[in-house]
């Protein structure tokens, strides 16, 4: 029935589709392939294209899949199009031509078979494809050798001096190879060809240049370069000429690194001449640095007590300050690291006030100057002179330069005898014209005057005698640069004198004994040697005074070399001046044979002191603080700087992970401090500045004041100018109109070459108050006056009730009541401000802002005196508090909560009347109540 002719059909339908797909798909029997390393898209000659003749039944005649036969085969084919049995073949990952250049694997094509499940599926023959990996140029050339070294006679032209080579890691023939090479350094007497050979342009002369350092480089044919240069060196190997080798023209110096060797490696080149006997001088030139050679840049008057002077020197060309203002306007030799050098054009002269140096030398006295002077004209140059002020025009004493020599004139004071004695003191020196930095210091004890130029004595060579001086009541005027000439109807300076000066002092009552005068010429730079055990008598060794120059004397040359080689530079301060200083080193020796001895040059270089860290002098401490009035009244005064801290740091660069540079405290000596009023002078009618005169002098210290403030001075530690600065004392008798005083502070180091930063300190005055006299106290009695301040941050009056000047233990109930109604006054007087200021700012159009002022008139604020005030500034908007502990150890009670909360509604506008941010800090001192 039914179900027969269903099975019937069914199996018609069977061999119908398996005589529909009776075909196996086609494909060619070879592919080529080309792809691109670092790419995945194959370019098939011909196309993966498979047919079917099956086509276009369904299934039967389309193409489902290609499958690659083969190990590790890094391809993968697609189809594209069943019906039309295009495909690609893809990469699977990245490819590396470097790795592999080519793959050859099989392919084969399938149809889909009789139906969707790939019944009866039917496989093409399996063709071979190979593929190519084209080449990208992703190496860079490599040279073979981290550096390459040669070494060429000098006059000689080479046609290969050496030979460089790089490689490339390029697959590639095209990337793979290097095309050219290059010498990258500018201006040097090489070429270099293609194949990497390096030749000299021309003959190479070892006396100009001992060895070349060149940088080359190399290309691809990709037009690639080298990942890193390579560095040739090539050295001029000189024909034999004697000279000294392995000797450094630059040698670098680091501050407080102690002694460098100048010529660790040197060697004499004799050329195999057989010597007897070398003599070989070595100068170090310091004569442009500050006064003919790096020395401590403090004042005269400090270099003295360093050395050991005793009291009594007088300094005439000090560094202008308020306490010493006669060198102010006299022109400055700059650029000497601080030295405080006068330059005199024969135009400008000083006066020195009455009272600096006594009118009548007391002997023995000594004169002591540094002067650098040139050939000078026919006219006397005056360094230093004594005349009459009016009337006469006699000199009393003066020193001054006249045709290359030095010249004392020392007049005798009116004496009963009027016989002829010494007047002048003549000395004929080349130092004095030959343009350098010489120290001069003359010690009289009349009749004798010794003569000490750096350090060695000179006697004079003519001696001349005078009268006495007449009688008078005339007073001097002592000059310095020039004489002053008293001249009807004028009077002028002659004699003007044309160099340079620093250092002049005059010491009265005591000649300088000789270990100080080398000590004030020594300077803190110089050659030194640490001779072998082995060779230290068989080389004689001499140093000049400053040690600038040593000459060395043997005969044999292994041990001289020796020698030489323990030579070195030497650096005593701890802040060198930086800069160059020349070195020559000039050799003499003897042969055996005269006629063929041979002939040394000199041989030139120079050390480099290279600039040290400089150091940061930083003043800190309580910048801002307030005292009653009766303190500043009081024989002691209020201490000015209670807490100050002196620190001194460099900075250096660390070589650390994520940080480049770290800061470390070092101690060195200060030399002044300088306390200076801002604003209006001292009244000396009922103010000063005061301090413990025997405390300064028992640390070795000077002061000095005027109506502008006080100078200390004297080189000494950090902690000794500390402790005085903690000593010094402001006070005021007449302080009914005073309400702040404001000082700076600022210290220095090696006579001004490194200056701290500007420490400035206010202080404000406590007044008592009556309220009789204020509409605002209304709630106070007015049989019982207050007591309070102006505070001048808010522009109003902190009063104080009498009533919390005395404590009893009856009394407790009383302050918490009162305590805690102030609290309820403050809570309410900052609602009422916020409120105020919130409806103020409602009213606000376009931005404008409105000023907000306390309205204190139905407010009165009191506050017990036992505790402190204190005033946080606007240190609320950065989120920073400070708190501070009272004086008797107690914690103190914030009672600035509503200038707190009222300070950020009033931010701008206090910005606007302050001007500026800065800290201030109120304290109660109840030491009076």
């Amino acid at each position: 029935g039914i179900q027969s002719r269903l099975c019937y059909f069914l199996v018609l339908f069977s061999l119908l589709v398996a005589l529909l797909n009776k075909h196996k798909p086609w494909i060619e029997t070879t592919y080529h392939g080309i792809v691109t390393e670092n790419d995945d898209k194959v370019l098939l000659d011909p196309p993966l294209i498979a047919l079917d003749k099956d086509a276009p039944l369904r299934y039967a005649g389309e193409i489902c899949g290609f499958r690659i036969h083969g190990q590790n085969v890094p391809f993968a084919a697609v189809v594209l199009d069943k019906s039309t049995g295009e495909g690609v073949i893809r990469a699977k990952d990245k490819l590396d031509c470097e790795l592999q250049k080519e793959h050859t694997f099989t392919i084969q094509a399938y149809d889909c078979g009789e139906g969707p499940d790939g019944g009866n599926m039917k496989k093409s023959h399996k063709a071979t494809v190979h593929i190519q990996v084209n080449d990208m140029n992703e190496y860079s050339p490599v040279f073979k050798e981290k550096s390459y070294k040669a070494t060429v006679i000098e006059g000689k032209k080479y046609d290969s001096v050496l030979k460089v080579e790089a490689v490339d890691a390029d697959c590639s023939f095209q990337f793979s190879q290097i095309c050219s090479y290059e010498i990258v350094t500018p201006d040097v007497p090489f070429t270099i060809d293609k194949d990497g050979n390096i030749k000299n342009t021309e003959k190479l002369n070892y006396s100009k240049e001992r060895m070349y350092k060149l940088t080359v480089t190399a290309y691809d044919c990709g037009k690639n370069r080298a990942s890193e240069d390579v560095l040739v060196k090539i050295n001029i190997k000189p024909t034999c000429k004697p000279s000294w080798q392995g000797f450094n023209k630059r040698i670098e110096y680091e501050p407080g690194t102690g002694s460098l060797a100048l010529f660790p490696s040197m060697h004499l080149e004799t050329c195999e001449e057989p010597i007897t006997s070398i003599q070989v001088s070595i100068m170090l030139e310091t004569n442009h640095i500050g006064k003919g050679c790096d020395r401590d840049t403090y004042s005269e008057k400090s270099l003295h007590k360093l050395c050991g002077a005793s009291a009594g020197t007088v300094e005439l060309l000090p560094a202008p300050s308020n306490s010493a203002n006669w060198t102010v306007g006299l022109p400055t030799d700059n650029g000497h690291d601080s030295d405080q050098v006068f330059e005199f054009n024969g135009t400008q002269a000083i006066k020195v006030p009455e009272g600096v140096v006594s009118t009548t030398l007391k002997e023995p006295f000594t004169i002591s100057v540094w002067m650098r002077h040139g050939p000078g004209g026919r006219e006397k140059e005056t360094i230093l002179c004594n005349s009459d002020k009016t009337e006469m025009n006699r000199h009393h004493y003066s020193l001054y330069v006249h045709n290359c020599r030095l010249v004392l004139l020392l007049r005798q004071e009116p004496t009963e005898s009027e016989n002829y004695k010494p007047a002048e003191f003549h000395w004929k020196l080349d130092q004095v014209c030959d343009k350098e930095w010489h120290h001069y210091v003359l010690n009289i004890e009349f009749p004798t005057v010794t003569l000490f130029v750096d350090g060695a004595t000179f006697e004079p060579f003519l001696v001349t005698e005078d009268y006495p001086l007449h009688a008078s009541k005339i007073e001097t005027q002592l000059t310095i640069g020039a004489c002053w000439q008293v001249t009807r109807p004028v009077a002028l300076m002659t004699q003007y004198f044309r160099g340079n000066l620093t250092g002049l002092m005059i010491r009265s009552g005591k000649l300088e004994n000789k270990k100080v005068i080398d000590c004030l010429y020594t300077c803190k730079e110089g050659l030194d040697v640490q001779l072998p055990e082995e060779v230290a008598s068989a080389v004689k060794v001499e140093f000049n005074p400053n040690q600038s120059s040593l000459t060395l004397e043997g005969d044999d040359i292994e041990s001289f070399e020796k020698v030489m080689q323990h030579i070195s530079y030497l650096n005593s301060r701890q802040f060198p001046t930086p800069g160059i200083r020349h070195l020559r080193v000039t050799t003499t020796v003897k042969c055996f044979n005269e006629e063929t001895c041979i002939s040394v040059p000199d041989s030139e270089g120079y050390v480099m002191v290279l600039q040290p860290e400089e150091p940061k002098i930083s003043l800190s401490g309580i910048d801002h603080f307030a005292r009653g009035a009766a303190e500043f009244e009081s024989t002691e005064g209020v201490t000015l700087f209670p807490e100050l801290r002196i620190v001194s740091t460099i900075t250096r660069e660390a070589r650390m992970i994520q940080q480049t540079v770290v800061s470390e405290e070092i101690m060195h000596n200060l030399d002044t401090c300088e306390v200076t009023v801002v604003g209006d002078e001292l009244n000396g009618d009922h103010e000063s500045l005061e301090v413990d005169l025997a405390q300064i002098q028992q640390r070795a210290l000077e002061m000095s004041s005027s109506n502008v403030g006080m100078v200390i001075t004297g080189v000494n530690t950090m902690a000794n100018y500390e402790q005085v600065l903690h000593l010094i004392r402001y006070r005021n008798w007449h302080t009914e109109a005073l309400f702040d005083r404001k000082f700076k502070l600022v210290c220095s180091e090696l006579n001004g070459r490194y200056i701290s930063n500007e420490f400035k300190v206010e202080v404000n005055v406590i007044h008592t108050a009556n309220p009789m006299d204020h509409a605002n106290n209304a709630m106070v009695q007015p049989q019982q006056p207050l007591l309070g301040f102006y505070h001048p941050k808010y522009q109003m009056l902190i009063c104080v009730h009498p009533l919390f000047t005395v404590v009893p233990s009856a009394a407790t109930v009383v302050i918490v009541v009162c305590v805690s109604f102030l609290v309820f006054m403050i809570i309410l007087g900052v609602f009422r401000i916020r409120a105020a200021h919130q409806g103020t700012l409602r009213d606000q159009e376009n931005g404008k802002e409105n000023e907000m002022d306390w309205d204190d008139s139905a407010l009165t604020i009191t506050v017990n005196p036992m505790e402190t005030y204190e005033d946080q500034h606007s240190s609320e908007e950065e989120g920073d508090e400070e708190e501070e502990e009272s004086e008797d150890g107690e914690e103190e009670d914030d009672i600035t909560s509503a200038e707190s909360d009222s300070s950020e509604d009033e931010g701008g506008e206090q910005e606007d009347q302050q001007g500026s941010s800065r800290q201030q800090q109120l304290e109660w001192d109840d030491s009076t109540y």
